[in-house]
């Protein structure tokens, strides 16, 4: 029953590289799409405010989005169509700028409840059928003023609503299969979660609790709770993952999970295009940004590792000397682990000092700050763009050395959470080893963006050395 073990461990690394690939190349285009929809709803919306034919929000600025929520689509009278439609175009273009330029699209974030909101924004109108006949009253109130609008216009602008409405159409229709396909995608992350925490945890035996169905389903049913946490317990997904480890056509099962999972390479033909070479700098920050989600799950994890760790100082002492400091205002003392450190070129092993409460300080700081930069046109991506390419080529090599650094200690933390933990607690601790191979498959990607940027720099120098003036 080797096999069942091993084939956990090449799923889960399988899934995790599925992953980063959508998070650094799929999901991105679902935003693009989003920003170009946006794009579109501007320009008509711009044209239905200066007709009069719909009255903007007037409080508009004044709503805090935090989440993305349904925009009312309930019935309204005739006489109130400028100001109830214009308010929800309001909310509409709010709540796709949101989307746009505050959302993080990678599989962390887009889970199913956001996946379904997103679905639930975009169904707001029926851009591929605005009639007067629709039963839905955005999309009716819409398709009315559009034909108001058009009444008596001159050509540019009927050009601008049939080009706006089909560009829109395909942004949608893009960003909805992507959705969908995403969606069926979580299930099988819930599926991959549960062998990551079940089955890798130190005290289940998947060898021993895979000889019948009834046994494996009915040991995971046992760690669910400690292990998933407040996750809904999905019979239907956990009992294909039962059905992967012991039913008869299991290889075949196995074979077509490995094979979803696989990344479509496809030929590219290289293209005499122009290269702007500062956007290939900035999309390789922009990516590195986008470890935040990765990070912060980490950090999730060492925190809830380490109160498993001091739960276990509860003796009576140490309640005295928490008493002691409590009773005279005295400080809790710094709490440090000696971690090993392994060179993975030379196998030395060195010892370092984290001081816990600074270290994951430090790390909460850093997932702020990598988040500030990790969608495109946010404040913090333009104050970087803004910089020279030299400082912003410095800054993201100084970013990529300490990130290394961290990643070091982050993996020596994981292993010593589980060495010193105690036999009852075991089961208990969070391993972050899937997240650290999403960062280095991150990092990847950003050291092939710097590559690219530093290969095409220098050509661009030598060119100028030859006299020759390269447009990149």
């Amino acid at each position: 029953m080797a096999e069942n073990s091993e084939f956990n461990k090449k799923i889960i690394e399988a899934a995790e590289e599925r992953i980063a690939y959508l998070d650094t190349s799929e999901l991105p285009k679902l935003q693009e799409a989003y920003r170009l929809h946006l794009t579109c709803v501007r320009n008509l919306f711009e044209s239905l405010v200066n007709k009069n034919l719909i009255i903007p929000d007037p409080y508009k600025k004044e709503k805090k989005i935090s989440e993305v929520v349904k925009i009312d689509n309930s019935d309204f009278n005739e006489n109130e169509r400028a100001v109830v439609l214009g308010t929800r175009c309001s909310d509409y273009e709010s709540m796709v700028d949101f989307v746009c330029n505050y959302m993080k699209f990678s599989v962390s974030q887009l889970n199913m409840d956001r996946i379904r909101n997103l679905l639930e924004l975009n169904a707001t109108f029926n851009w591929g059928n605005l009639t007067e006949n629709s039963p839905r009253p955005n999309t009716k109130g819409l398709a009315i003023v559009i034909k108001q609008l058009r009444n008596g216009a001159p050509p540019i602008l009927h050009s601008l609503i049939k080009d706006t409405t089909h560009k829109t159409v395909e942004a949608l229709n893009e960003i909805n299969n992507g959705l969908k396909k995403l969606a069926e995608f979580q299930k099988e992350v819930y599926k991959i979660d549960i062998r990551r925490n079940i089955f890798e945890s130190a005290s289940f035996d998947l060898e021993k609790y895979s000889a019948t169905p009834a046994m494996l389903m009915a040991e995971i049913k046992r760690a669910y709770p400690s292990s998933m946490g407040s996750r809904p317990f999905s019979n239907e997904l956990i009992s294909e993952v039962v059905a992967e480890e012991t039913a008869p056509d299991k290889e075949q099962r196995r074979e077509r999970l490995l094979a979803s999972f696989q990344t479509e390479k496809k030929n590219t033909v290289k293209k005499e295009a122009t290269v702007d070479i500062h956007d290939m700098l900035m999309e390789s920050i922009r990516l590195l940004g986008t470890s935040a989600d990765q990070l912060d799950i980490i950090l999730s994890k060492i925190l809830a590792n380490h109160d498993v760790i001091q739960s276990e100082h509860n003796t009576l002492g140490d309640k005295f000397s928490k008493f002691i400091r409590k009773l005279f205002g005295l400080s809790e003392p710094s709490i440090d682990y000696e971690v090993v450190i392994t060179d993975k070129h030379t196998e030395a092993k060195k010892r370092e000092k984290i001081n816990f409460n600074a270290f994951s300080e430090n790390l909460s700081k850093r997932i702020r700050y990598f988040s500030s930069f990790s969608v495109k046109n946010t404040p913090g991506y333009n104050k970087i763009s803004a910089m020279p390419e030299e400082k912003s080529l410095e800054f993201l090599n100084i970013q990529i050395s300490e990130f290394k650094k961290l990643t070091v200690l982050l993996e020596a933390l994981d292993e010593h959470f589980k060495t010193i933990a105690l036999a009852p607690d075991r089961n208990k601790i969070r391993g972050i080893k899937i997240e650290l191979t999403s960062l280095n498959n991150i990092i990847v990607k950003v050291n092939q963006h710097r590559a690219e940027y530093v290969a095409f720099k220098e050509e661009q120098i030598q060119m100028k050395k030859l006299g020759i003036n390269l447009q990149m």
